[in-house]
């Protein structure tokens, strides 16, 4: 694998991070009503039946999975895999919602903020990093070729 192509590959995990993080904290304050524990999207609040068809289900957190393509035939680089996180909700307070259930209790995403700032910071200097490989290999590149000249 070429040195572009492993420089290229952590640009584009760096971009899937941010666009995973930017997600997540947009939707963080995205509830909806709680599952019911048999596992189907209606809510757990007996007296409400089939309020989870009404309302949509809480945010489902997403994260970012990047691992390294070290091994096989093209060995080099990084692959990024978007994957939800699990548990993908928390149990919140807000009597006020129109889905809550007996108790007042609604589906927050669980994202943790301060997770995904340290997620955005982390694909920022790869992003840096990465692209500093690539305009490294292009002057390079030019000194070779004016070497020859």
């Amino acid at each position: 694998m070429s040195i572009l192509s492993i420089a290229t590959s952590g640009l584009s995990a760096a971009s899937l991070r941010v666009n995973v993080a930017a997600s997540n904290i947009a939707n963080v304050n995205t509830t909806g009503p709680l599952p019911a524990s048999g596992g189907s999207s209606t809510s757990a609040d007996a007296s409400s039946p089939g309020i989870g068809s009404t309302f949509p289900a809480a945010y489902v957190p997403l994260r970012v999975d990047q691992v390294s393509q070290s091994s096989g035939s093209t060995p080099g680089g990084t692959s990024a895999i978007v994957s939800t996180v699990s548990p993908s909700y928390t149990v919140q307070s807000d009597p006020s919602a129109p889905f809550a259930n007996q108790d007042g209790l609604v589906a927050a995403p669980n994202v943790d903020l301060a997770n995904e700032f340290v997620e955005l910071a982390t694909a920022k200097y790869s992003f840096i990093a990465n692209a500093k490989v690539i305009h490294a290999y292009a002057e390079t590149e030019d000194t070779l070729l004016d070497i020859k000249a």
